[in-house]
């Protein structure tokens, strides 16, 4: 891979505060069983956005840089460093995404939504593609020990899914083997040597002869969030009144047993579904579940239904705020994460005992596309309009006032 060195790119802009901010307290909506535990084995601008103000100059990487790029995905590491992927690149930039550096893989022309990014820390990451058109039943993995200057190959034996990294050597997989008639096919994967090697530790693949049925055939999966190499959920949806679909593994994932977390009341005729990234552990005994609570009789009714954990999943509560519309959140630490709606950005500090709401400079409508907060007052929004251009917005309090970082 040659290396360029590039002199840093340093932006000035001057910066203008001309928003107004309206924070408004939320009460409660009544969801009991509210604390029952469970056991378990087009971007339309109101304002002109803030231009970024100017910060010290990083550090220069010594690769090519990237003039605003197309963002498809990002994984910010802290305020300054972060990953990014567009449609043929990996980026990755150290000042809030203001300059971009190539990291590509040298051999990678094609990246996209074909292309799975897991990031560990600023040195650390892996790059999943699936070339379907060649083997759908296998992988290329990427991984990388220092930042991205340089890349190690490896296939892998699955083909769409995703991989997940507890450290740099501990990770999981979950190949997508189909979906038809409201059944998932899937298998489950792990490697303890940083990708290289993956044993298979499950399928409800019908067509293999080692098929399980612990993790049912039934039920679109949404994704798998292991909380270290023996335990782990599997979430999804099915399509069957009052069940959310959350199944758990104690053994490294050849069996699974289903979790039946507390319903809002009402929900018994109700979908409740969970959505990819929408479980996530703070910590070892940490974590918060989003579900998608909705009805199609009557009046359409959709809501966000949050609950926490604070000993390891054994136990799940169910927190009293049902948010309206509900959609991406981001869980930041034990007690911080923020809900947006569709309109607003939901905020809690006190692990979703209460919310506030935060309006923001910018409406950004149907053109959000996905968003990333590092804590409670950093974060970034990508926006995707009627044309598939994508632009990329910071915030630095919380979600009130936003700056234009790419356009």
């Amino acid at each position: 891979m040659t290396i360029f060195r590039f002199s840093t790119l340093l932006l000035s802009i001057g910066l203008i505060l001309s928003a107004c901010t309206a924070t408004t307290s939320i009460s409660p909506t009544s969801s009991s069983p509210s604390s029952v535990p469970t056991e378990a084995p087009a971007t339309q601008q109101t304002e002109a956005p803030t231009p970024v103000p100017d910060t010290p100059a990083p550090p220069a990487i010594d690769v090519p840089l990237v003039e605003a790029p197309s963002l498809v995905d990002i994984h910010f590491v802290n305020e300054m460093d972060g990953w990014g992927v567009t449609e043929t690149q990996i980026i990755r930039t150290n000042d809030g995404g203001v300059t971009w550096y190539n990291v590509t893989p040298p051999d990678v022309t094609s990246t996209g939504y074909n292309a799975h990014n897991f990031v560990l820390d600023n040195e650390h990451a892996w790059l999943q593609i699936t070339d379907f058109a060649k083997d759908i039943n296998s992988s290329e993995v990427y991984r990388t020990s220092d930042g991205g200057l340089t890349w190690t190959k490896f296939t892998a034996p699955f083909g769409s899914g995703r991989i997940k990294f507890l450290d740099e050597k501990n990770g999981w997989a979950f190949g997508d083997l189909g979906a038809g008639a409201g059944s998932n096919a899937v298998a489950v994967y792990q490697t303890t040597d940083g990708g290289a090697t993956w044993t298979q530790t499950y399928t409800n693949d019908p067509n293999q002869p080692n098929a399980g049925d612990s993790l049912p055939l039934g039920g679109l999966k949404s994704g798998l969030i292991p909380l270290n190499m023996q335990t782990a959920w599997v979430s999804g949806v099915i399509y069957a009144d009052g069940t959310i679909y959350l199944y758990r593994t104690d053994d490294g994932g050849h069996t699974w047993s289903e979790v039946n977390p507390p319903l809002p009341t009402g929900a018994e005729h109700e979908q409740m579904s969970i959505d990819s990234d929408q479980m996530k552990f703070i910590s070892s005994q940490d974590g918060f579940l989003a579900v998608r609570r909705s009805t199609q009789t009557g009046n359409y009714l959709v809501q966000t239904v949050v609950y926490v954990t604070h000993d390891a999943g054994n136990t799940w509560s169910l927190t009293p705020t049902l948010i309206p519309n509900g959609g991406s959140a981001d869980f930041l630490s034990a007690t911080d994460a923020i809900i947006y709606n569709g309109e607003q950005f939901y905020v809690t500090h006190d692990a979703a005992g209460t919310w506030n709401t935060v309006t923001s400079n910018v409406t950004f409508g149907e053109n959000f596309a996905m968003m990333d907060f590092v804590k409670a007052s950093t974060g970034w929004v990508i926006t995707s309009d009627v044309n598939s251009h994508r632009s990329l917005y910071r915030t630095t309090d919380g979600g009130a006032t936003w700056s234009l970082v790419i356009q």
